[in-house]
C-alpha cells in the first residue's frame, strides 16, 4: 500500500491508519504534519511554515511553497521583543533569537489547505482526527523529543504561556520529560474547529485577530493585515541531471535545492570509484564541494545584492570558475523536520516544515507556537535589522524526488537548519555515486564544511580523517551520531519494492505498509 518515513513512531503509525483507509500519500502527508505537531512538538507547528514536492500517479510535478513572509511592516529594532538564547547540542552551541518581533507570517494552515483542496480524497475531519486523539489523550515523551526540548529549552520556558503548556507537571519551573505525557486539549479544539470552518478561522477569524492584538501587546511586527495578505505559491520544481539520475528538488526563490544543485555539478568532477566512501580523497573533495557551494552563495549574493541565489548561480559559465577550484584548490591532492511519503498508485509526497525554534509565545488559546523566522541569522544574512518587508523569507529546505537509472525513485529532505542542504547532498551521493541501499546511505556518517570550519560526524577512519583535518586545521570532531548534521527521512520505489529509512539522528522510523 506504500511507505512512510517521519520523524516520530506516531506520526508514521497516523499516515499509516490514513493509507489503510483509502487516503493516497497526500492524505498521509497532511494528516502526520498535523500528528507531528504534538509527537514531534519543537520540530513542527501550524504556524510556521514549508514546502511539498508533488509528484502525482501520471508524473506531473509541482512545489507547494508556503513558507513563513516578512511582515507588511517592520518596526525598529529596538522596539521589539528580540533577544538571543543559546541553544545547548552538546558538544557545540547556537545562537538563535526569540520573542514576538522574530515572529513572521506563517504559511502553514493556508499550505495544508492548498494540497488539501489539489491533491487529497478525504475529508478535512477525517485527516485532524488522529492528531485531535494524541493531543487530548496524550503522547509519551520519548526520548529523542525530550532531549530536542532540552536543547532548545530557553525558548520554551522564557515565557509563562509556552511553559504552562510544555512544563513537567511534577516538576515545577522544569520542562516534560522523558517518559512524561504531553497533552494540549486546547490544540485539540482548535483543530476540531479548524477542520469545520476552514483556513479563514486562521487568517481572517479570530485567529488573526489574537494574533494582531497580542502582536501589538508583546512589541511584534506581524498584524490581521499580514495574515490576509498571505499567499500560497505553487512552483515548477527545479530539475537537476546527476550522471545517470534525475533530481527534481524545491526551486528559488528558496536557496536549499539551488545549492544542492551547484555542490552536485561540482562534485561531476570527482570519481567515485577512485575515492571510495569514507576515503580521504572522498572527504576532501566532498568537504571542498561544500565549502565552495558556500564561498559560491556569498559571492553571488554580493554581486547581485540578492537575499539567496536564483538559479542563475547554474549557469555554466559561473560554475566553472568553482569547478577550477575543486581541481585547484590546495586543499584537495568543508526548527525543521521532514515526511516522505509513497503510495501504490504511484503518488509521492516530500513534505519538510519548520517552525524554527519558535518565539517562545503560543497563540493564545489554541497551544500552537509560534515560529521565530525572523531570528534566525542564517535566513537573514544581511541583519536582523535589514529584511525586505513583505517578501517570502528564504529556506535551506528542499524537499526532492531522485529519479535513479533503474527506474527507481526516492523521496527524501531533512531538518537541520543550514546542514539541511550538505545532508541531502551526502545521501543523493551515497545513492548514485556510491551505489548503497537507501539505509546505509541515511545513516552513514556525515561532514559539513561552512566557511573555513568543518564538522566531522563520528564514524570515519580515523587514518582517513587525518590528511583531511590537517587541510582544515579550523574543524571539530564529533564524540557521536548527532541530530546537528541533520535528519534525512526517506522512502522508496523500486524493483524490489517500498523501502523507507528513518533518519536516527532525529528519531527516524519508517515502514512499508503492506
Amino acid at each position: 500500500m506504500g511507505v512512510i518515513a517521519a520523524g516520530h513512531e506516531l506520526t508514521v503509525h497516523v499516515a499509516e491508519e490514513i493509507l489503510r483507509s483509502g487516503g493516497n500519500a497526500f492524505d498521509a502527508a497532511v494528516g502526520a504534519h498535523l500528528a507531528a505537531c504534538i509527537t514531534e512538538p519543537v520540530l513542527s507547528s501550524l504556524a510556521g511554515g514549508g514546502f511539498l514536492l508533488a509528484r502525482e500517479a501520471d508524473g506531473y510535478e509541482r512545489l507547494y511553497d508556503f513558507f513563513a513572509q516578512t511582515p507588511l511592516r517592520r518596526r525598529k529594532q529596538n522596539e521589539t521583543d528580540f533577544f538571543p538564547i543559546s541553544a545547548d547540542f552538546g558538544e557545540t552551541q547556537q545562537e538563535f533569537h526569540i520573542g514576538m518581533g522574530a515572529f513572521a507570517t506563517p504559511g502553514t494552515v493556508k499550505g495544508v489547505y492548498a494540497i488539501h483542496r489539489d491533491l487529497c480524497t478525504m475529508p478535512m475531519k477525517r485527516l485532524v482526527e488522529p492528531a485531535v486523539r494524541l493531543a487530548r489523550d496524550g503522547v509519551t515523551m520519548n526520548h529523542f523529543q525530550a532531549y530536542i526540548l532540552d536543547v532548545v529549552s530557553p525558548v520554551f520556558t522564557a515565557f509563562d504561556d509556552s511553559l504552562k503548556v510544555y512544563g513537567s507537571k511534577v516538576k515545577p519551573g522544569k520542562l516534560v520529560q522523558e517518559g512524561d505525557v504531553l497533552r494540549i486539549p486546547g490544540f485539540a479544539d482548535f483543530l476540531e474547529v479548524l477542520a469545520l470552518e476552514g483556513e479563514d478561522l486562521f487568517y481572517r477569524g479570530e485567529v488573526a485577530q489574537q494574533v494582531d492584538r497580542f502582536s501589538k501587546e508583546h512589541a511584534g511586527h506581524v498584524t490581521r493585515d499580514d495574515f490576509l495578505a498571505y499567499e500560497v505559491t505553487r512552483r515548477k520544481p527545479l530539475m537537476v541531471n546527476y550522471r545517470n539520475a534525475r533530481l527534481a528538488v524545491n526551486p528559488a526563490p528558496s536557496s536549499g535545492g539551488t545549492l544542492i544543485a551547484f555542490a552536485l555539478k561540482l562534485m561531476e568532477e570527482s570519481d567515485p570509484d577512485a575515492h571510495p566512501f569514507g576515503t580521504s580523497g572522498h572527504l576532501r573533495s566532498l568537504a571542498l564541494a561544500q565549502q565552495l557551494t558556500d564561498a559560491a552563495r556569498i559571492d553571488f549574493l554580493i554581486n547581485h545584492g540578492l537575499t539567496a541565489p536564483g538559479e542563475a548561480i547554474l549557469e555554466p559559465d559561473y560554475v566553472s570558475r568553482f569547478r577550477r577550484n575543486m581541481r585547484e584548490h590546495p586543499r584537495f591532492p568543508r526548527g525543521t523536520t521532514h515526511i516522505s511519503i509513497m503510495d501504490n498508485q504511484g503518488n509521492t509526497a516530500a513534505l519538510s516544515t519548520s517552525n524554527g525554534e519558535g518565539c517562545g509565545h503560543l497563540i493564545p488559546g489554541t497551544g500552537i507556537m509560534m515560529n521565530n523566522m525572523l531570528g534566525e541569522e542564517d535566513l537573514h544574512p544581511d541583519g536582523f535589522a535589514m529584511w525586505p518587508e513583505n517578501h517570502r523569507i528564504t529556506s535551506m529546505m528542499a524537499p526532492a524526488i531522485l529519479s535513479m537509472a533503474d527506474g527507481s525513485e526516492v523521496a527524501l529532505g531533512s531538518g537541520g537548519s543550514n546542514r539541511i542542504r550538505t545532508a541531502i547532498l551526502q545521501v543523493l551521493l551515497n545513492l548514485t555515486d556510491y551505489r548503497m541501499s537507501l539505509r546505509d546511505a541515511v545513516s552513514r556518517p556525515r561532514i559539513h564544511c561552512e566557511k573555513d570550519f568543518l564538522s566531522v560526524e563520528h564514524g570515519f577512519d580515523n587514518d582517513q580523517l587525518i590528511p583531511v583535518l590537517e587541510a582544515w586545521p579550523n574543524h571539530k570532531r564529533w564524540s557521536r551520531s548527532n541530530l546537528f548534521f541533520g535528519g534525512t527521512h526517506s522512502v522508496m520505489r523500486g524493483p524490489d519494492g517500498f523501502q523507507g529509512a528513518g533518519d536516527p539522528r532525529r528519531g527516524g522510523v519508517a515502514k512499508v505498509v503492506i
